[in-house]
């Protein structure tokens, strides 16, 4: 499954079969049934972008093809035109279209999402730091192979980026350094 909902959900490749197992055993019990949802997968973006304009879908998502607007502009159309009521939205690395304003205006999105829809919760993948700071969020870290919920400031994409923004001279250094690199 590249993304999608169970209307839509374009296979252009047989290659795409990591989440497939997840689909088809999930079985989500902690809400209410909507029969509503989104499966996002950063990396296949363009073919669904792509399906959609093969079926003539584009109204459904904002009027206008996928493909005629930015990376992050159409990841963003996506979500205002598709992710608009309740369901469940499962998201991996929804970063990888983002520019860091882009981010920022996702978590707006999220937000207002969640303060107009009582039944809809978001699992996101992700390994940034903006959107891992979304007010509530539980974050879990799968880190030695043991699946345990952290603190924001504990996770290992605020702690990269709070050390390189403390020392950026010093993480640049030890990047092109033969010697090895120690965070302490």
């Amino acid at each position: 499954m590249e993304g999608g909902n169970r209307n839509f959900s374009p296979k252009t490749t047989d290659s795409v079969t990591a989440i497939e197992p997840l689909v088809k055993t999930l079985r989500l019990s902690f809400t209410q049934r909507t029969g509503r949802g989104f499966y996002l997968r950063a990396e296949s973006f363009f073919n669904v972008a792509s399906y959609v304009d093969q079926v003539g879908a584009s109204e459904s998502y904002g009027g206008r093809s996928l493909h005629a607007q930015s990376h992050g502009e159409s990841f963003l159309s996506l979500l205002r035109n598709r992710f608009t009521r309740s369901g469940f939205y499962l998201m991996d690395e929804p970063e990888a279209a983002l520019s860091r304003q882009r981010q920022l205006s996702f978590l707006i999105l999220l937000n207002d999402l969640v303060r107009e829809n009582e039944n809809i919760q978001f699992i996101i993948a992700t390994h940034s730091p903006v959107l891992l700071a979304f007010p509530g969020a539980q974050i879990f870290s799968f880190d030695g192979g043991k699946v345990h919920e952290i603190r924001y400031r504990d996770s290992q994409p605020f702690q990269l980026v709070s050390r390189f923004v403390a020392d950026p001279d010093r993480y640049i250094n030890a990047l092109f350094s033969e010697l090895p690199f120690d965070e302490d």
